[in-house]
């Protein structure tokens, strides 16, 4: 199974949720060494940890801002 590319997921979970990449790819990288060190089988962890870190995302957003799609990591 072929690997997709890190800086691309980042890139797009950043679009998607209009926070910069710079913190998309700190919290992809800590919920991957969290989710990899545990998995049995590595083939999904890829698509697993970018579900999880957009959700984790667009969920602090909403708490933030009910109703809005603007970003709360934006400065």
């Amino acid at each position: 199974m072929a690997q997709p590319d890190f800086e691309k997921i980042v890139h797009e979970i950043a679009e998607e949720t209009h926070i910069t990449q710079e913190i998309v790819s700190a919290l992809y990288m800590d919920t991957w060494a969290e989710m990899n060190q545990n998995a049995r089988v590595h083939d999904f962890v890829p698509l697993f940890v970018a579900k999880r870190v957009k959700a984790q995302l667009l969920s602090k957003q909403e708490r933030q801002h009910p109703g809005h799609q603007e970003s709360a990591y934006k400065t």
